[in-house]
């Protein structure tokens, strides 16, 4: 295996540019696929690699399960990994299982219970919570986990019951409805109704377990959320017909959110406690840099289809990390490959 086996650990670094880049100029649904893809690749790569260290690690401990062949010196120098990182990576193996099996367990269970919280509520594919009544203040607490702030202003999309082919629904705050205009209300379920049907709740799971898995994919996730959002911002910008309008709508639940109390000065929209609980909901209810995201629809729309020139700066970062999650499974298949031919030689028939 050699030093092959430990590049799938270092080389998700080499998409740290495309992630910057993807977000200026590629066109945001294209930037979201191309992220997920990278960092889901990379993911798996350094995953795979990590096992094959623990294989290695595990030969030997006493008392192990696997082959006593597998713990030969005449297998160990035919496997050059250091004994001291193969016993590390089997709790770094375990930490990885265990990250991101909680991420996706607390997935699960946030739209469980935000399924169940608005089951009740009058609606079929918009559910709106007041201040009071049976289908305001009850539902919200029961969704988010925690107590939702009186009057506080937000939007959210959620997904379809786990297993079903349910289109999701959007979860709206009657606080930020009467805040909007008719067509600023359009583009805000426009928006939201896109995050459903595009299913970007995938997108930003698999980033954010790619992220527990090799923290160096950290910066693809931020830039997968941002890249969602612009995403829906597009799709709504399409159906409302005028991108100033929904410049409006997402700087008013900006403003709205933050004057009901969020007190993050993100300018989400969303308060600190109803974000705590929607925190499972990989992200949808993030909005975003909100100026980036206004400036961007006060621009012209981005072209669908943009290659960057490879002698450009995009280019450049594009290429860089393609190459890089090139070598890297290249790596994990040698390391893979060569690890199974020396202990399958090692295994008495």
């Amino acid at each position: 295996m050699g030093v092959f086996v430990f590049l799938p650990l270092v080389l998700p670094l080499t998409a740290w540019p495309v992630a910057r880049a993807a977000t200026q100029h590629l066109h945001p649904r294209t930037a979201t696929r191309l992220l997920t893809a990278l960092a889901a690749v990379m993911a798996l790569c350094s995953t795979l690699c990590l096992a094959l260290l623990m294989v290695v690690g595990t030969a030997q401990l006493p008392g192990n399960p696997l082959p006593d062949a597998w713990s030969d010196p005449e297998v160990r120098a035919a496997v050059p990994c250091d004994e001291v990182a193969g016993k590390a990576a089997i709790p770094a193996l375990l930490a990885v299982c265990g990250a991101v099996g909680r991420t996706l367990w607390r997935h699960v269970a946030v739209r469980h219970r935000a399924a169940r919280a608005v089951a009740g509520l009058r609606g079929t594919s918009v559910a709106v919570l007041g201040s009071g009544g049976a289908d305001g203040a009850g539902g919200a607490r029961g969704a988010h986990g925690a107590g939702a702030v009186a009057g506080a202003a937000y939007a959210y999309a959620l997904p379809g019951p786990v297993g079903r082919r349910e289109a999701g629904r959007v979860v709206v705050t009657r606080a930020l409805l009467e805040r909007l205009e008719p067509a600023e209300r359009r583009a805000l379920f426009a928006h939201e109704r896109a995050h459903l049907s595009a299913r970007h709740h995938r997108f930003l799971l698999v980033t954010q377990a790619a992220a527990r898995a090799n923290p160096f994919l950290g910066p693809l996730r931020a830039a997968t959320a941002y890249t969602a959002e612009r995403w829906a911002d597009e799709e709504a910008a399409r159906v409302v017909g005028d991108r100033r309008t929904v410049a409006r709508a997402i700087g008013k639940a900006a403003l709205a959110g933050a004057g009901a109390g969020a007190g993050s000065g993100s300018g989400s929209g969303v308060p600190a406690p109803v974000r705590a609980g929607l925190a499972g909901l990989a992200g949808l209810a993030a909005a975003g840099p909100v100026p980036r995201r206004v400036a961007a629809l006060l621009a012209p729309a981005p072209a669908a289809r943009t290659r960057p020139s490879p002698f450009t700066a995009p280019g450049l970062a594009l290429w860089c990390a393609a190459g890089g999650t090139a070598v890297s499974a290249m790596a994990s298949a040698n390391a893979a490959v060569t690890l199974v031919l020396v202990l399958r030689a090692a295994t008495p028939l």
